[in-house]
């Protein structure tokens, strides 16, 4: 797991990538990863984010795999939206996080 890659792509018009990193920091902890670093990688153009596959900020990649697809959608600059037990939220939770990198 030591090998583990994590990208965090995002752009700052949108406010969810800072709760996403910091669930992203707890849940690797809670998994006795805490020395795994997240790479941060803005996007700031449409065409970096088309050339990224960048489908909404924040964007989670472990090993450079979207654990939360949705297929059909088109790249862009948008503020993504994640299914939670309170609703739609602007970031995945720490146990979403968790059942991802575990």
């Amino acid at each position: 797991m030591m090998g583990m890659n994590i990208t965090l792509l995002y752009f700052d018009g949108c406010p969810g990538w800072q709760q996403t990193e910091a669930n992203l920091h707890t849940a690797l902890v809670a998994l006795g990863l805490p020395d795994v670093p997240i790479t941060r990688a803005p996007i700031d153009t449409v065409e970096e984010a088309e050339k990224a596959g960048f489908i909404g900020s924040p964007t989670v990649l472990i090993d450079g795999r979207d654990p939360f697809p949705e297929p059909g959608r088109a790249p862009g600059l948008s503020c993504r939206l994640y299914p939670s037990e309170r609703g739609m939220a602007n970031a995945p939770s720490v146990e979403q996080l968790i059942a991802v990198l575990g």
